[in-house]
């Protein structure tokens, strides 16, 4: 049997993209002899949740078979927390590892938090037999919120990381080249990121998704749609204004969560408060919700400009008919021909969108099945947890 210890998501019952890749490849495999799976989770802090119906012993529960193990994360500990949270993790896994005499264990850190303490947890899991795998993700240090200090150490910590691991795990093929060509390492691979593209259980007259949309004063096909973290590389700001540009007469509507300070500038700059298309509709949890709010728009606009394989973006193209993205490497490499797609100049989204309100149902229908085919095949849960169970059941 491979053990393996999964280190970087917050929790199991969380919902972020770490968090449901465990969730799948956990529920996946739960049966399957040749693997067990031991995940560090957050006992306390941002993020923290017990699946529901487990039970927690002295910090630890099993949820689809695999040995979950909590974190304590001292208060007060703002930013540095997920630093905190990853060293923790690590040190655990290494003492369950000694305590339970574990063979050859592949440790799978996701995320490059830790680089400066990396080789101190490295030494102790070579000893031990061990192996580490390392899922870079994006380019951490390009992300706006951070300050210049901050975007120096998501740098300096990916080099440490990637130089110092056994295996990279890319989940885009973009990211893979990026890691080869910035390090001239080839210790790499690449498995993509899934989703779940099964239809909603909801109908279009569920009670649900009727009073949501009274609430929210849309129509089914008559908005737009965008759901993404409210993050400036997420293109909230070009979407928004060249919207405001266009002729449309559907409505624009935003499931993020807002923050405050982003909105202001925004609003400073665009006045979008003056035009009532642009609907900011807060966060959906309901998933099976969301899916059916995604089915129904007339058109997706996916603008994340960081990352590798965007969940959100596979759901999309597994869901609506009609997509538009920002024209970057990761979200072609997942698209292809199944988009249209937009850069950032003034006026080159809004013309876009006044052609997309002009498309036939036709068109649009066979741009959606040609979307949902590419899916299918590529990005499917089924699929991606194969190539995992591939990865480290033939990793010795």
């Amino acid at each position: 049997m491979q053990h393996i210890f999964l280190v970087g998501a917050k929790s199991l019952g969380a919902y972020g993209g770490y968090e449901t890749f465990i969730n799948k490849l956990t529920e996946y495999h739960a049966g399957n002899e040749n693997l067990k799976y031991h995940v560090a989770v957050k006992a306390n802090g941002q993020g923290a949740s017990v699946p529901d119906g487990v039970v927690v012993k002295d910090g630890r529960y099993t949820y689809h078979n695999a040995d979950c193990f909590q974190i304590d994360i001292p208060e007060k500990l703002g930013p540095a927390q997920a630093i905190y949270y990853d060293c923790a993790a690590l040190k655990k896994s290494i003492k369950i590892i000694k305590e339970e005499s574990i063979q050859n264990p592949i440790i799978y850190i996701m995320t490059c938090r830790i680089g400066p303490f990396f080789n101190h947890y490295v030494k102790q899991i070579k000893k031990l037999g061990g192996k580490i795998y390392l899922n870079p993700d994006g380019h951490e240090w390009m992300r706006a919120k951070w300050s210049a200090p901050v975007r120096k150490y998501w740098k300096y910590s990916e080099k440490k990381m990637v130089l110092g691991s056994d295996l990279i795990v890319c989940d885009s093929k973009n990211i893979e080249k990026y890691i080869q060509d910035t390090y001239g390492v080839y210790n790499t691979t690449f498995i993509a990121y899934g989703a779940d593209l099964t239809l909603s259980k909801l109908s279009d007259n569920d009670e649900k998704l009727v009073n949501w949309y009274k609430e929210k004063g849309l129509t089914k096909n008559e908005y737009y749609l965008v759901v993404g973290r409210f993050v400036p590389e997420n293109s909230f700001e070009v979407m928004i204004r060249e919207f405001m540009e266009s002729n449309s007469k559907k409505d624009f509507a935003l499931i993020t969560n807002v923050n405050d300070k982003f909105l202001n500038e925004l609003e400073k700059k665009l006045h979008f408060k003056n035009d009532k298309r642009i609907k900011f509709v807060g966060t959906v949890y309901d998933q099976e919700l969301l899916k059916k709010i995604r089915e129904n728009a007339y058109g997706y606009f996916h603008g994340h400009t960081v990352g590798g394989t965007n969940p959100s973006l596979i759901e999309a193209l597994g869901s609506t008919d009609l997509n538009l993205l920002v024209d970057v490497g990761f979200n072609k490499e997942v698209a292809e021909d199944c988009a249209f797609y937009w850069n950032r100049e003034t006026g080159n989204l809004a013309k876009l969108i006044d052609i997309a309100d002009q498309m036939s149902v036709d068109e649009i229908k066979k741009m959606g099945q040609k979307a949902k085919k590419r899916v299918a095949k590529e990005y499917t849960w089924e699929k991606i947890c194969r190539l995992y169970e591939n990865l480290f059941v033939n990793t010795q």
